[in-house]
């Protein structure tokens, strides 16, 4: 076991209050270093380790991209090759086993096989290891049986058991993530990201003096085939929900809806979504997952459609109200509860059939042109606007189907003028 050294300024502290010296820092500086040095152990150091090919190293870092115009912080999973120095980066919002799991399994479909054996750090999301324990998510359990491989573990605060991915982390950052990348959404942004890797194979390796894509190739010839199907990374859990129809996932609450007050719902948890399904397997609605802790409920607007028909006196206090754009919700807030719960219920069969954005663009052209927004009009249009039949602010006037309905007499009245008119 290492000796615990006091540093050099616990020292001259001590040698202060318990001793009463009154020389200054620096010689006590020196004598400590002078003594660390005759006395450091033998065993002090790192030996070089040799890696075979076939074998990869994982780690995580961070860094900054401006994703949809938003600048967010993201985690970076590093992935690289020891033998050949081959580095691929994806980027995350968390370091979760499902996260992981992703990122591995787009690199393995990548590169076109698997490797024998990871090397992780102790504090990524899979697995953990204390002493000779070592604790692994279910999720990453059968991740590495679908692909057959093996994982190690580091030893706490031992850098060196994996200093290929440890360099391979902050050289990727400088290269890749500098000056800050823009991407539509995250997965464009990895999908940049590998043929950027891609990229570096052509560059020789710091100590070998060959390509590294040449040296890869030995990666590749040792490592395992890929399964026909790649391993879905998604974890199933089963919630109750409360009885507004909230479930808590990892401090975030999502609304399922009034509905589902009190049923027992399965909750399918993604890298970058949460799926809620009802006691049969049903898909319920799915969500963007949020990472940390939200005092906010995560909900889409067009769930409480229906709720707020059925009582619409808790509209003005309904989260659902800041989603719905002017005038439409200056209508509504106007609005006596009859009138009020026709519309609602007008736009939720409208948004059941389009979406809940198109309904509110239906009522929103209806009141553009002084018609009534709970008119029998707000399904036609709202479906005309999601063909394409339709721009937004165009009405849909109705009276031209009044030629069409069948009046007693309307026939009758039709041939008497023709004949008039012939004669």
């Amino acid at each position: 076991m290492r000796p615990r050294w006091h540093d050099p300024g616990r020292v001259f502290d001590r040698l202060v209050a318990e001793h009463g010296y009154a020389g200054s820092y620096s010689p006590v500086q020196r004598l400590v270093k002078q003594y660390r040095a005759e006395h450091r152990s033998r065993a002090e150091g790192f030996l070089e380790l040799a890696w075979p090919p076939g074998q990869a190293q994982v780690d995580f870092g961070q860094g900054v991209a401006i994703i949809a115009g938003v600048r967010t912080l993201l985690h970076l999973l590093v992935v690289t090759f020891p033998f050949s120095n081959t580095r691929f980066v994806q980027a995350y919002r968390g370091e979760t086993a499902e996260c992981v799991c992703d990122g591995l399994r787009r690199i393995f479909e990548h590169v076109g096989f698997a490797p024998r054996v990871l090397v992780f750090d102790n504090a990524t999301g899979v697995g953990r290891r204390s002493g000779q324990r070592v604790v692994e998510s279910k999720l990453f359990g059968a991740f590495k049986a679908h692909y057959r491989l093996t994982a190690r573990y580091c030893n706490p605060n031992s850098g060196n058991e994996k200093g290929n991915v440890e360099n391979a982390v902050g050289f990727l950052r400088r290269n890749l993530m500098v000056p800050e990348p823009e991407a539509a959404s995250l997965a464009a942004l990895n999908q940049v990201l590998l043929e950027r890797c891609d990229a570096l194979a052509s560059r020789e390796h710091w100590r070998k003096d060959v390509p590294i894509g040449e040296l890869f190739a030995d990666d590749i010839a040792a490592g395992l085939e890929l399964p026909g199907i790649g391993f879905d990374p998604v974890r199933y859990e089963s919630r109750r929900a409360d009885k507004t129809g909230k479930i808590i996932v990892e401090g975030v609450a999502y609304l399922a809806g009034p509905a589902y007050h009190g049923r027992h719902l399965t909750v399918g948890v993604r890298h970058d979504r949460i799926e809620i399904l009802d006691e049969h397997a049903h898909p319920v609605v799915v969500f963007d997952r949020v990472f940390g802790r939200s005092e906010q409920t995560v909900f889409a607007a067009g769930q409480l459609l229906h709720a707020l028909a059925v009582k619409p006196g808790a509209w003005s206090h309904s989260p659902a109200r800041e989603l719905v754009a002017d005038p439409v919700r200056d209508w509504l807030d106007q609005a006596g509860l009859a009138e009020r719960a026709r519309l609602l219920a007008r736009l939720d069969h409208a948004a059941t059939a389009t979406s809940f954005e198109i309904a509110i663009d239906a009522a929103t052209a209806l009141l553009g042109h002084g018609a009534d927004p709970a008119g029998d009009g707000l399904g036609m249009l709202a479906r005309r606007i999601h063909d394409g039949l339709e721009p937004a602010a165009t009405v849909v006037d109705l009276h031209v189907y009044d030629q069409f309905t069948e009046q007693p007499g309307a026939d009758a009245a039709a041939t008497a003028q023709t004949q008039e008119d012939a004669a």
